[in-house]
């Protein structure tokens, strides 16, 4: 199995993309740790995944908190004795103009998606780099290479999670540690399913035009991506075998963002 015998920490795990990732590592053998401020969901969703893999474990963590990335990753490394694997996809999306945006929506996300992914990041590598091996991924957007109305501090986000891969992909070489992104486009998420009206709104149009004419105009079949879709993707980057592969950014969007 692609990750017998490895530990994978997935942040924002207790649903969505998180949840898919979490059940694709599991049924890869990974012991899966969801780690997800809403202990009781995750709790849920380890229970309902204990039956795909090996071992099954939730922990409670705010991303955007220091002493909880610390201490939530202290009791993984307790209980499992390493970290292979971190999956940073604990995230948010808010939608307004800019002009319009407040300044506290601004700061909230930009700490779930960077400083979150700094604090799991700093977290983990410390034991990855004493085991000599590890893979970080982050899960950016296809905007972290364009951008869209209304987002733009989840598209700002997005962007900076490539820098970060990028600089712990050149620091992490030497200790066996690859760092990727993942940029999926629309996935039928909660997270998703909220936009649609936000953006109906504010751009006066049907929510049937928010879906056909901004989330699927520039993909290639008119789909969505889907979870799986991008659990496939962590699986191959985490699986992947040498430094060959670290430091980029995986498009998963039906086309929508072609390089």
């Amino acid at each position: 199995m692609q990750l017998e015998n490895k530990v994978a920490v997935i942040t924002g795990a207790a649903s969505g993309i998180g949840k898919e990732i979490a059940r694709a590592f599991a049924q890869a053998g990974a012991t899966v740790v969801i780690a997800d401020r809403n202990v009781a969901a995750a709790q849920e969703a380890a229970k309902e995944l204990g039956s795909s893999g090996p071992r099954t474990l939730a922990v409670a963590m705010d991303v955007t908190s220091e002493s909880d990335v610390e201490s939530g990753i202290a009791d993984i490394i307790a209980t499992c004795g390493r970290i292979d694997v971190l999956v940073s996809n604990a995230g948010i999306q808010i939608v307004a103009p800019l002009d319009q945006l407040p300044y506290a929506d601004w700061k909230r996300l930009l700490a779930i998606h960077l400083d979150g992914a700094f604090l799991t990041t700093r977290a983990v590598l410390r034991h990855m780099y004493r085991q000599g091996s590890g893979s970080i991924i982050y899960m950016g957007s296809v905007h972290s290479k364009e951008a869209s109305l209304l987002k733009a501090p989840y598209v700002t986000a997005k962007h900076g999670l490539i820098g970060l891969a990028k600089v712990v992909a050149k620091e992490g070489a030497k200790h066996g540690v690859r760092a990727n992104v993942i940029c999926p486009g629309f996935v039928r998420t909660p997270l998703v399913d909220k936009q649609i009206p936000e953006q109906a709104q504010k751009l006066g149009i049907s929510e049937e035009a928010v879906i056909k004419d901004v989330m699927l105009k520039d993909t290639v079949d008119g789909e969505f991506t889907t979870a799986r879709d991008v659990a496939e993707a962590a699986l191959f980057l985490a699986s992947f075998g040498s430094n060959a592969l670290t430091g980029q950014s995986l498009v998963v969007s039906h086309g929508w963002f072609m390089q």
